[in-house]
């Protein structure tokens, strides 16, 4: 049964982002279902000659390396993170090139760090390196460069779903399909047989961050708090999301016919421009600006420029030109965008009317601490 809603989002879906999770690509054993990889190759190689563009961004290094290792348990240790992703990256590959290969086409493994796409030079050039490599009909394999990149392997980063959620907003793809071992967002815990498939998620509020259940698994670090969040960025931005399951031989083909798979997260805001994708989403913030009610009204509400006379404290050492964060005096993310004055400057003149500006820095190149052509709202809980 094909539904008109996800028809339109396939039909305008010109360039598409998949996610594979570790939990997907690996067997029972832990070790690769190559099975599984031809699978994912066949289907894409049939869209990408029907004339769409693909992109996947894949987890599994740690796992494959782990497989190969004889490895019973996840090391907790970044050194040892590193070294079993070291080993497990070229495994992966390896097997995306094969299942490619068998359909005439070639992968490119492409490893990126938080860094790269916090820096607008690299995040621009990511960007053209990812479209030259599709226009050749290559298909980029995107993972976190985790023999380098802390914050993937230690931290809160998720199972690349946010990494997958930043690329689908570098390339401005209209869709990205998260393949995971579940078949959507459940309305209830997913252990309860009463418990059904969300088909349509129109907003990420706190009812549906609620039904994020844990998952556990000594091979992934993602669960379904991170692919929440990778949706919330994309739909924010204009774009769709599509949350199923990858042990289905045919998913990736039936959500590109409209069929009715797994949960869909619909746009919630208007499409914005890269840069202010980079601002709002990509760029970590340098630095945090409190503000009083007033001022959230202006900016989050009114569309206006951040003011000095609006900022009750300020955090963090930053740089004029820098992204900092907004935030309202509950602790609730406003918005985000690029500061007109160093944090020792914004210090200065925190509370001050504009006209004050020129008497205690003693020149006054601007009125505002963030112009509003340099904002993004973005209104989501830190």
């Amino acid at each position: 049964m094909v539904d008109l809603l996800r028809q339109e989002i396939a039909t305008i879906a010109d360039v598409v982002v998949v996610k594979v999770g570790t939990r997907v690509l690996t067997g029972e054993d832990g070790l690769l279902n190559h099975r599984r990889i031809a699978s994912f190759a066949e289907q894409i190689h049939l869209q990408m000659a029907q004339g769409r563009k693909v992109v996947v961004v894949s987890s599994g290094a740690v796992g494959a390396g782990m497989a190969h290792l004889r490895l019973k348990q996840r090391p907790q240790d970044l050194a040892h993170l590193q070294a079993v992703a070291a080993v497990g990256q070229p495994l992966l590959v390896a097997a995306y090139d094969k299942a490619f290969l068998s359909h005439g086409r070639s992968a490119a493994q492409v490893l990126l760090t938080a860094e790269d796409l916090d820096d607008r030079v690299r995040y621009l050039n990511v960007r053209n390196t990812l479209l030259t490599l599709m226009e050749y009909g290559v298909v980029p394999i995107i993972n976190e460069n985790d023999t380098v990149a802390v914050d993937e392997l230690v931290g809160t980063f998720g199972d690349n779903d946010r990494l997958a959620a930043l690329v689908t907003q570098l390339l401005r793809a209209p869709l990205l399909i998260l393949l995971s071992d579940v078949d959507g967002l459940y309305d209830g815990d997913p252990e309860q047989s009463d418990s059904q498939v969300i088909t349509t998620v129109t907003e990420i509020d706190k009812s549906i961050k609620k039904l994020a259940f844990p998952q556990v698994s000594i091979l992934s670090r993602g669960g379904m708090d991170s692919k929440l969040e990778a949706a919330r960025i994309v739909t924010a931005a204009g774009e769709s999301v599509v949350l199923a399951s990858g042990l289905n031989a045919e998913n990736i083909n039936e959500i590109l016919s409209g069929e009715p798979v797994g949960t869909l997260f619909v746009p919630s805001g208007q499409s914005v421009s890269l840069r202010k994708r980079w601002i709002g989403y990509t760029v970590q913030p340098r630095g945090w600006l409190v503000l009083d009610e007033g001022a959230e009204r202006a900016v989050a509400q009114q569309g206006k420029s951040l003011l000095p006379i609006g900022i009750v404290q300020i955090t963090g050492s930053f740089s004029k030109g820098d992204v900092v964060g907004l935030q309202s005096l509950s602790g609730k993310e406003i918005g985000r965008g690029l500061s007109n004055y160093d944090s020792g400057h914004a210090e200065r003149i925190r509370g001050l009317q504009s006209n004050q500006i020129q008497e205690i820095l003693k020149h006054s190149p601007y009125v505002e601490v963030v112009h509003r052509d340099n904002l993004v709202v973005t209104a989501h809980n830190t």
